[in-house]
């Protein structure tokens, strides 16, 4: 298994100012959940997740009005914006004269390759990247990829396919599908001299997207946007990201990143920094270390914990800090911070870059563990 700082070699795309892929960071992007038609609900979403970090936010583009209100949108964001389209291609073109700074095609529902190329024209004319976005709730019919006509949704065959790990041998499965499916735009794209092209293939089932993430990532040398598509709650969907995302970036493989969630669009890019923390691939704000409590614990440190990760939460400067309740793991890890606390019998003791800084009460703990957070912070 490769190591994480093998990152997979791919060509740079700029989506706006914002390079993806090359030897870029790992970008953390959201999708706004409200309704783009109405334009001041939507720029206060994107509002509200350029102060959590987000790099990238994607919009839906349901029709022409929609498509028409991203040129207000995007004068009045900070970070890049992306036209998400389905079904009818000329969404995309007046997203592209709106002015956006990228798309996503999905296969799945535009097959016509001559429209597939009029997008790609107009993208061209202006460097605008294209995403290539394949779905496994999306999937075109089995034995019709780039068909226009055929067997209708409900009767796509797909849902019959074998997922990963299910296929016998030289069986046509999930994955070939899903592969298959962004091979055949990647190659429309590729035969009109375009190559502003990122990928990505999702799917519910984790194996079924690393597979196919992993089996296109020796063929392409495009980005690859990773997500486990409608992958649940804040609470299991964060989780279920985190499996998948944590097998394919420790392999190398991603660079840029979108936890699916069923939440506000801010957890999203919350739990996105969090994965990419955990893997040392990218420091963004305060990572918190925090002790799970037990009955060792003398002070309620599950609820000193959430209170100190609300008040983390607001901070860009990258900072280590650790909330620990007793002696036996405490001053170790509140050491290995860059502040700790390790409280216990009544009082606590902070910790600066190992070293003792002041023992205080516990009932002062939280106002002397963040003086000595911002003291951090500010001399940074």
């Amino acid at each position: 298994m490769q190591v994480m700082t093998n990152r997979r070699p791919t060509l740079p795309v700029m989506v706006g100012s914002l390079q993806v892929g090359g030897s870029a960071p790992i970008t953390v992007q959201t999708m706004t959940k409200t309704d783009t038609r109405d334009i001041a609900a939507t720029v206060r979403q994107i509002k509200e997740v350029e102060e959590v970090g987000c790099d990238i936010v994607r919009l839906a583009v349901p029709d022409m009005e929609a498509a028409r209100a991203l040129a207000e949108i995007k004068r009045q964001a900070k970070i890049p914006i992306i036209a998400d389209i389905h079904f009818h291609y000329q969404l995309a073109l007046q997203a592209i004269n709106s002015g956006v700074d990228g798309l996503r095609l999905n296969p799945g529902n535009i097959r016509d390759a001559e429209k597939v190329k009029l997008v790609v024209q107009a993208a061209k004319e202006r460097s605008i990247p294209i995403r290539i976005g394949v779905n496994f709730g999306s999937l075109p019919p089995v034995g019709a990829i780039g068909m226009t006509r055929g067997l209708s949704r409900l009767e796509d065959q797909v849902n019959r396919l074998a997922k990963a790990g299910e296929a016998k041998e030289g069986q046509y499965n999930v994955v070939d599908h899903m592969v298959d499916t962004a091979l055949w735009e990647i190659s429309i794209l590729e035969e009109l001299d375009f190559n502003l092209i990122k990928v990505s293939l999702k799917a519910f089932d984790v194996p079924t997207t690393v597979e196919a993430y992993r089996r296109l990532a020796t063929m392409v040398p495009y980005p690859l946007h990773i997500g486990i598509t409608e992958a649940g709650t804040v609470k299991a969907g964060s989780i279920r990201s985190a499996v998948g995302f944590a097998i394919l970036l420790y392999q190398g493989i991603g660079d840029t990143i979108r936890v699916s969630l069923s939440g506000d669009p801010t957890e999203e890019i919350l739990a996105g920094y969090e994965i990419l923390k955990s893997l040392n691939l990218r420091q963004k704000g305060a990572t918190l270390v925090a002790c799970p409590s037990c009955g060792r614990a003398d002070v309620d440190v599950i609820r000193l914990a959430n209170q100190v990760d609300q008040l983390l939460k607001g901070m860009d400067t990258p900072i280590k800090v650790a909330v620990m309740g007793c002696e036996v793991n405490g001053p170790g890890e509140a050491k290995d911070a860059d502040v700790g606390v390790a409280a216990g019998n009544g009082r606590a003791v902070i910790f600066r870059k190992g070293q003792k800084a002041r023992i205080v009460p516990a009932s002062e703990m939280l106002a002397a563990l963040m003086e000595e957070v911002n003291r951090a912070a500010a001399s940074q």
